[in-house]
């Protein structure tokens, strides 16, 4: 390695600590703005990106997706962001990809979600490590880059999506559609501590069971759903013990599992359950064919719901029935050869700043890079957080981020960059 790009990395890291107390508050002004999905009304936080981003000379593209579009989603709006930065013919376009949506905050929280409270060198709150800290990693990223480095050819776009918790499609899977984006390289928020090439894949279905409802002082005069939801409910979690037979040859990612995550039902508490809805959740690893694991699904809550209305002598109207929709269908992210120039940046410069070179792995969770990887565009997954989803906090109460992980993962990518467009 010359002199020369040593001493590149090295003005790239002091331009970081320089500026990291702003990247911090910028941090900060993103996650106090809610973007809890559902309900899904994201379009308030890409304003508010929008608008903090001009400070910073970046011209945001502000791309609504049509409202009817976002209800029949089932949110309440959805405006995508793109910043392109070109810096010359020639060269690589290299996507940066996060998303501001999050799951609502739940229960037990012992700090504000949205407060963005610093404490013992962390940032407490919701979306504080998946994924608004990459809205901070990646812009301060780019603007050290322009500032040091300087590249004379390719570019740089930052895609601000919104819908990752429901998909995607709406988010990057809606930019590509309409033709608005097609990088050459992309990169998606994730951990600073692994570049993950794949991921799985995830089937997402509603289940309504029908019975028929009832006093409960008279139960034999109705059919009780609930009871068939549990006989349901008992089948399904029973595949999870066959499923922990089957594993994958990806590093990373150990065998499929399901997960029911929502239950609804009933009407009071005296009246027999006419209708349960339940909400599941299958991942799927890499080597499964989503169409086969679907039809799977289906089978086995059909046997269930038979046997369920043979062993009660259900039948005609009074039968239990259950109808399935399928709520969504991501496929499972695999690795593509094309993204090696993104893994050995990102492994070289993981070791120069961490002190250990992140492993290029797979992970159970599903996101919405494989939107990009579809279409042709290889990617892979880094940025700042923890080295795991459980340390982290997502999805649970006191997410946070280490700051230094913050930092040092924007030293990781804008030294990357640097390399991949120089």
């Amino acid at each position: 390695m010359t002199q020369d790009r040593q001493a590149t990395y090295a003005a790239l890291d002091a331009w970081i600590d320089a500026h990291f107390n702003e990247q911090v508050q910028f941090l900060q002004a993103l996650v106090q703005v809610p973007t809890d999905t559902p309900p899904g009304n994201n379009a308030p936080h890409a304003e508010r990106t929008a608008d903090l981003i001009q400070a910073f000379g970046f011209e945001a593209e502000k791309h609504v997706v049509p409202a009817q579009a976002v209800k029949d989603y089932g949110m309440e709006s959805i405006t995508n962001l793109i910043v392109r930065r070109p810096y010359g013919a020639g060269g690589k376009t290299i996507a940066l990809n996060a998303h501001g949506d999050v799951v609502p905050p739940g229960e037990g929280w012992t700090k504000d979600p949205y407060g963005a409270q610093i404490e013992d060198g962390k940032m407490y709150g919701r979306a504080t490590a998946v994924s608004k800290s990459d809205f901070s990693t990646f812009t301060f990223a780019v603007r050290a880059l322009e500032a040091v480095a300087k590249p004379a050819r390719g570019a740089v776009e930052l895609h601000f999506t919104y819908d990752e918790e429901f998909g995607g499609l709406l988010g990057p899977g809606w930019l590509l559609e309409q033709g608005l984006t097609r990088p050459d390289l992309m990169v998606a928020a994730g951990f600073s501590y692994e570049v993950v090439t794949a991921h799985n894949g995830c089937l997402q279905m509603e289940v309504t069971v029908h019975g028929k409802m009832a006093h409960a002082a008279v139960p034999h005069t109705g059919v009780d759903a609930l009871q068939g939801a549990v006989a349901i409910m008992n089948a399904l979690y029973a595949e999870n013990t066959r499923y922990q037979q089957v594993t994958s040859q990806v590093p990373g990612i150990k065998h499929p599992y399901l997960n029911i995550g929502r239950i609804e039902g009933g009407t009071n508490t005296n009246v027999i359950p006419g209708k349960v809805v339940l909400k599941l959740d299958r991942r799927m690893i890499p080597e499964e064919h989503p169409a086969e694991v679907e039809a799977s699904i289906r089978a086995v809550i059909a046997r269930a719901t038979a046997d369920f209305n043979t062993q009660r002598g259900y039948t005609g109207e009074d039968a239990v029935r259950a109808d399935i929709k399928r709520l969504l269908l991501a496929n499972a992210m695999t690795p593509r050869a094309g993204n090696q120039p993104l893994v050995e940046a990102i492994q070289t410069h993981g070791e120069a700043v961490f002190g250990t070179k992140p492993p290029a792995v797979g992970t159970p969770l599903y996101t919405d890079v494989r939107l990009y990887v579809e279409r042709g565009i290889p990617g892979v997954i880094y940025g700042a957080g923890p080295r795991s989803v459980l340390e982290s906090h997502a999805k649970r109460a006191d997410e946070r981020l280490e700051l230094e992980d913050l930092r040092r993962a924007t030293k990781v990518v804008a030294r990357s960059l640097a390399d991949l467009l120089a």
